[in-house]
Protein backbone atom coordinates (compact mmCIF):
# COMPACT_ATOMS: atom_id res chain seq x y z
CA UNK A 1 0.00 0.00 0.00
CA UNK A 2 1.37 3.58 -0.89
CA UNK A 3 0.39 6.17 1.76
CA UNK A 4 1.05 9.69 1.58
CA UNK A 5 3.54 11.85 3.92
CA UNK A 6 1.84 11.70 7.35
CA UNK A 7 0.89 14.64 9.35
CA UNK A 8 1.86 15.71 12.63
CA UNK A 9 0.05 13.06 15.18
CA UNK A 10 -0.60 12.49 18.37
CA UNK A 11 -1.85 9.93 20.50
CA UNK A 12 -2.02 9.50 24.06
CA UNK A 13 -0.33 6.17 25.69
CA UNK A 14 -1.76 5.35 29.26
CA UNK A 15 -0.02 3.10 31.82
CA UNK A 16 -2.63 0.07 33.24
CA UNK A 17 -2.99 -2.02 36.21
CA UNK A 18 -4.19 -5.33 36.39
CA UNK A 19 -7.28 -5.19 38.74
CA UNK A 20 -6.33 -8.86 39.02
CA UNK A 21 -3.82 -11.11 37.72
CA UNK A 22 -4.36 -14.89 38.05
CA UNK A 23 -1.67 -16.84 36.03
CA UNK A 24 -2.15 -20.45 34.73
CA UNK A 25 0.14 -23.25 33.07
CA UNK A 26 3.07 -22.52 30.30
CA UNK A 27 1.12 -23.16 27.07
CA UNK A 28 3.39 -25.69 24.93
CA UNK A 29 2.80 -24.00 21.73
CA UNK A 30 4.96 -21.37 22.83
CA UNK A 31 6.38 -21.11 26.77
CA UNK A 32 3.66 -18.28 27.60
CA UNK A 33 1.54 -18.56 30.60
CA UNK A 34 -2.17 -18.59 30.32
CA UNK A 35 -3.64 -16.18 32.67
CA UNK A 36 -6.71 -14.39 33.67
CA UNK A 37 -6.83 -10.39 34.17
CA UNK A 38 -8.66 -7.65 33.82
CA UNK A 39 -6.84 -4.51 32.87
CA UNK A 40 -7.72 -1.01 33.54
CA UNK A 41 -5.55 1.67 31.97
CA UNK A 42 -5.00 5.15 34.21
CA UNK A 43 -5.10 8.77 33.66
CA UNK A 44 -1.12 8.43 33.90
CA UNK A 45 -0.24 8.14 30.72
CA UNK A 46 2.70 8.69 28.04
CA UNK A 47 2.36 11.48 25.34
CA UNK A 48 3.29 10.23 21.86
CA UNK A 49 4.15 12.29 18.48
CA UNK A 50 4.05 11.36 14.78
CA UNK A 51 5.42 13.23 12.37
CA UNK A 52 7.95 13.06 9.17
CA UNK A 53 11.45 12.27 9.78
CA UNK A 54 14.27 14.66 8.79
CA UNK A 55 14.97 14.73 4.91
CA UNK A 56 17.48 11.85 4.33
CA UNK A 57 16.95 9.36 7.43
CA UNK A 58 17.20 6.16 6.57
CA UNK A 59 13.83 5.03 7.84
CA UNK A 60 11.44 5.33 11.16
CA UNK A 61 13.14 6.34 13.92
CA UNK A 62 11.74 6.51 17.44
CA UNK A 63 12.82 9.11 19.93
CA UNK A 64 12.42 8.13 23.88
CA UNK A 65 14.41 10.18 26.43
CA UNK A 66 15.56 8.66 28.96
CA UNK A 67 14.93 5.21 28.48
CA UNK A 68 17.96 3.34 26.86
CA UNK A 69 18.41 0.22 24.55
CA UNK A 70 15.34 -1.50 22.48
CA UNK A 71 11.68 0.18 22.05
CA UNK A 72 8.82 -1.71 21.64
CA UNK A 73 7.30 0.98 19.92
CA UNK A 74 9.74 0.64 17.75
CA UNK A 75 9.09 -3.23 16.85
CA UNK A 76 5.53 -1.95 16.55
CA UNK A 77 5.94 0.53 13.60
CA UNK A 78 8.27 -2.12 11.75
CA UNK A 79 5.20 -4.88 12.04
CA UNK A 80 2.89 -2.49 10.96
CA UNK A 81 4.73 -1.96 7.89
CA UNK A 82 5.59 -5.54 7.04
CA UNK A 83 1.92 -6.47 7.68
CA UNK A 84 0.09 -3.45 5.51
CA UNK A 85 2.99 -3.14 2.88
CA UNK A 86 2.60 1.15 3.97
CA UNK A 87 5.39 2.08 2.17
CA UNK A 88 5.12 5.65 3.36
CA UNK A 89 8.20 7.77 3.71
CA UNK A 90 10.01 7.09 7.18
CA UNK A 91 8.62 8.88 10.24
CA UNK A 92 9.76 9.99 13.68
CA UNK A 93 8.26 8.76 16.77
CA UNK A 94 8.71 11.19 19.85
CA UNK A 95 7.51 9.69 23.22
CA UNK A 96 7.44 11.75 26.17
CA UNK A 97 7.80 9.39 29.10
CA UNK A 98 5.39 10.03 32.33
CA UNK A 99 4.22 6.15 33.27
CA UNK A 100 7.56 4.86 35.17
CA UNK A 101 9.79 2.12 32.81
CA UNK A 102 10.30 -1.62 34.02
CA UNK A 103 7.85 -0.73 36.66
CA UNK A 104 4.32 -3.38 36.09
CA UNK A 105 2.66 -0.54 34.73
CA UNK A 106 2.74 -1.51 31.23
CA UNK A 107 4.33 1.60 29.68
CA UNK A 108 6.25 0.12 27.30
CA UNK A 109 3.27 -1.87 26.09
CA UNK A 110 0.97 1.12 26.31
CA UNK A 111 3.59 2.61 23.90
CA UNK A 112 3.63 0.31 21.28
CA UNK A 113 -0.49 0.08 21.12
CA UNK A 114 -0.40 4.00 20.56
CA UNK A 115 2.36 3.42 18.04
CA UNK A 116 0.07 0.99 15.81
CA UNK A 117 -3.17 3.58 16.54
CA UNK A 118 -0.47 6.21 15.12
CA UNK A 119 0.52 4.10 12.20
CA UNK A 120 -2.79 2.85 11.24
CA UNK A 121 -3.94 6.93 11.46
CA UNK A 122 -1.22 8.30 9.10
CA UNK A 123 -1.86 5.06 6.65
CA UNK A 124 -5.29 5.49 6.61
CA UNK A 125 -6.31 2.30 7.67
CA UNK A 126 -9.30 1.86 10.15
CA UNK A 127 -9.03 -2.01 11.20
CA UNK A 128 -8.66 -3.40 14.66
CA UNK A 129 -8.86 -6.91 14.06
CA UNK A 130 -5.37 -5.99 12.57
CA UNK A 131 -3.83 -3.52 15.08
CA UNK A 132 -5.03 -6.60 17.82
CA UNK A 133 -3.07 -9.33 15.86
CA UNK A 134 0.06 -7.09 15.30
CA UNK A 135 -0.22 -6.15 19.28
CA UNK A 136 -0.51 -10.07 19.79
CA UNK A 137 2.78 -10.59 18.63
CA UNK A 138 4.84 -7.83 20.19
CA UNK A 139 3.91 -8.89 24.04
CA UNK A 140 0.91 -9.89 26.81
CA UNK A 141 0.15 -6.56 27.79
CA UNK A 142 -0.07 -4.65 24.24
CA UNK A 143 -3.58 -6.07 23.16
CA UNK A 144 -5.58 -5.12 25.77
CA UNK A 145 -3.84 -1.17 25.14
CA UNK A 146 -4.96 -0.96 21.67
CA UNK A 147 -8.43 0.60 22.63
CA UNK A 148 -7.77 2.10 26.19
CA UNK A 149 -10.19 1.40 28.69
CA UNK A 150 -11.12 -1.87 30.67
CA UNK A 151 -10.78 -5.11 29.09
CA UNK A 152 -10.98 -8.83 30.58
CA UNK A 153 -7.55 -10.50 28.77
CA UNK A 154 -7.20 -14.28 28.41
CA UNK A 155 -5.18 -16.85 26.85
CA UNK A 156 -1.81 -15.51 26.79
CA UNK A 157 -3.42 -11.91 26.77
CA UNK A 158 -4.23 -11.80 23.57
CA UNK A 159 -7.88 -13.03 23.89
CA UNK A 160 -8.98 -9.44 24.80
CA UNK A 161 -13.12 -8.39 25.62
CA UNK A 162 -13.28 -4.51 26.13
CA UNK A 163 -15.56 -4.44 29.28
CA UNK A 164 -18.30 -1.16 29.77
CA UNK A 165 -16.48 1.27 32.19
CA UNK A 166 -16.30 0.87 35.56
CA UNK A 167 -17.34 2.70 38.68
CA UNK A 168 -14.95 5.86 39.31
CA UNK A 169 -11.80 4.44 41.46
CA UNK A 170 -8.74 6.39 42.32
CA UNK A 171 -5.26 4.72 42.11
CA UNK A 172 -2.11 6.00 44.49
CA UNK A 173 0.95 5.10 42.58
CA UNK A 174 3.86 4.25 44.23
CA UNK A 175 7.01 3.43 41.75
CA UNK A 176 10.24 2.07 42.85
CA UNK A 177 13.63 3.12 42.42
CA UNK A 178 14.76 0.28 41.13
CA UNK A 179 12.99 -1.89 38.19
CA UNK A 180 12.02 -5.24 37.83
CA UNK A 181 12.15 -7.48 34.59
CA UNK A 182 8.55 -8.88 33.62
CA UNK A 183 10.44 -12.37 32.74
CA UNK A 184 12.65 -12.59 35.97
CA UNK A 185 9.47 -12.18 37.93
CA UNK A 186 7.87 -15.35 36.01
CA UNK A 187 10.62 -17.23 36.09
CA UNK A 188 10.58 -16.50 39.77
CA UNK A 189 6.93 -16.99 40.00
CA UNK A 190 8.05 -20.75 38.27
CA UNK A 191 10.36 -21.73 41.00
CA UNK A 192 8.06 -20.85 43.78
CA UNK A 193 5.46 -23.18 41.84
CA UNK A 194 2.71 -20.07 42.15
CA UNK A 195 1.02 -20.85 38.71
CA UNK A 196 -2.38 -22.36 39.11
CA UNK A 197 -3.07 -25.51 37.53
CA UNK A 198 -5.84 -25.25 34.22
CA UNK A 199 -8.86 -25.97 36.31
CA UNK A 200 -8.07 -22.96 38.45
CA UNK A 201 -7.38 -20.72 36.35
CA UNK A 202 -11.04 -21.51 34.56
CA UNK A 203 -12.74 -21.34 37.64
CA UNK A 204 -11.18 -17.81 38.41
CA UNK A 205 -12.11 -16.35 34.50
CA UNK A 206 -16.12 -17.73 35.55
CA UNK A 207 -15.99 -15.76 38.93
CA UNK A 208 -14.55 -12.43 37.45
CA UNK A 209 -16.54 -12.90 34.55
CA UNK A 210 -19.58 -13.11 36.93
CA UNK A 211 -18.41 -10.58 39.67
CA UNK A 212 -18.08 -7.68 36.43
CA UNK A 213 -21.90 -8.46 34.96
CA UNK A 214 -23.57 -4.50 35.07
CA UNK A 215 -20.18 -2.56 35.93
CA UNK A 216 -19.48 -3.73 38.90
CA UNK A 217 -15.89 -3.68 41.40
CA UNK A 218 -14.23 -6.98 41.78
CA UNK A 219 -15.12 -7.88 45.58
CA UNK A 220 -11.59 -8.31 47.53
CA UNK A 221 -10.90 -11.92 47.32
CA UNK A 222 -10.66 -11.33 43.35
CA UNK A 223 -8.29 -8.19 43.80
CA UNK A 224 -5.39 -10.61 43.56
CA UNK A 225 -2.04 -10.46 41.86
CA UNK A 226 -0.46 -14.10 41.47
CA UNK A 227 3.08 -12.83 40.52
CA UNK A 228 3.07 -10.58 43.93
CA UNK A 229 4.76 -13.20 45.73
CA UNK A 230 7.32 -13.74 43.52
CA UNK A 231 7.84 -9.47 42.71
CA UNK A 232 8.41 -9.19 46.94
CA UNK A 233 10.93 -11.88 47.02
CA UNK A 234 13.00 -10.37 44.35
CA UNK A 235 11.99 -6.68 45.28
CA UNK A 236 12.18 -6.86 49.39
CA UNK A 237 11.51 -3.22 49.37
CA UNK A 238 7.65 -3.59 47.69
CA UNK A 239 6.56 -4.06 51.67
CA UNK A 240 7.69 -0.98 52.93
CA UNK A 241 6.09 0.76 49.75
CA UNK A 242 2.96 -1.33 50.14
CA UNK A 243 2.83 -0.05 53.96
CA UNK A 244 2.80 3.42 52.38
CA UNK A 245 -0.15 2.94 50.49
CA UNK A 246 -2.05 1.45 53.57
CA UNK A 247 -1.52 4.35 55.64
CA UNK A 248 -2.26 6.46 52.59
CA UNK A 249 -5.68 5.33 53.28
CA UNK A 250 -6.23 2.95 50.55
CA UNK A 251 -9.04 0.47 50.48
CA UNK A 252 -6.92 -2.15 48.75
CA UNK A 253 -2.67 -2.23 48.38
CA UNK A 254 -1.44 -5.00 45.56
CA UNK A 255 1.48 -4.66 43.20
CA UNK A 256 1.19 -3.58 39.83
CA UNK A 257 1.65 -6.61 36.96
CA UNK A 258 5.22 -7.41 37.57
CA UNK A 259 5.96 -4.83 40.03
CA UNK A 260 7.62 -3.30 41.42
CA UNK A 261 5.22 -0.36 41.72
CA UNK A 262 2.62 -0.74 44.43
CA UNK A 263 -0.56 0.77 43.80
CA UNK A 264 -3.49 1.90 46.53
CA UNK A 265 -7.11 1.42 45.10
CA UNK A 266 -9.60 3.49 45.91
CA UNK A 267 -13.05 3.08 45.59
CA UNK A 268 -16.36 5.35 45.31
CA UNK A 269 -17.25 8.69 43.80
CA UNK A 270 -14.41 10.46 45.99
CA UNK A 271 -12.03 7.66 45.53
CA UNK A 272 -9.72 9.51 42.69
CA UNK A 273 -9.70 12.93 45.09
CA UNK A 274 -8.71 10.50 47.75
CA UNK A 275 -6.61 8.99 45.88
CA UNK A 276 -4.66 12.72 44.92
CA UNK A 277 -5.23 13.79 48.64
CA UNK A 278 -2.94 10.72 49.29
CA UNK A 279 -0.17 11.36 46.17
CA UNK A 280 0.21 15.33 47.94
CA UNK A 281 0.58 13.69 51.86
CA UNK A 282 3.78 11.91 50.01
CA UNK A 283 5.21 14.80 48.74
CA UNK A 284 9.08 14.39 49.01
CA UNK A 285 8.79 10.99 48.28
CA UNK A 286 11.37 9.27 46.10
CA UNK A 287 10.27 8.70 43.21
CA UNK A 288 7.27 10.42 43.59
CA UNK A 289 4.17 9.84 44.33
CA UNK A 290 1.09 9.60 41.41
CA UNK A 291 -2.49 10.44 42.27
CA UNK A 292 -4.56 9.21 38.85
CA UNK A 293 -7.49 7.18 38.01
CA UNK A 294 -9.33 4.94 35.90
CA UNK A 295 -9.96 5.60 32.21
CA UNK A 296 -13.48 5.43 31.94
CA UNK A 297 -14.01 6.59 28.52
Amino acid sequence: MTGERPVRLRERAPGKVNLCLFVGPVRPSDGRHELVSVMQSVTLADDLVLEPAPPGAPGDEVICPGVRGPNLAAEALAAFRAATRWDGPPVRLTIAKRVPVAAGLGGGSGDAAAALRLAARAAGIDDDALLARLAAGLGADVPAQVRPGRALATGAGEDVRALPPGPPLGLLVLPAAEPLSTAAVYREADRLDLPRPAEDLAARRVAVEDALRDGAYLPPDLLVNDLEPAARALAPFIDAARAEAARAGADHVMVAGSGPTVVGLFAGADGPERARRAAAGLAGRTPAAVGCEAVRA
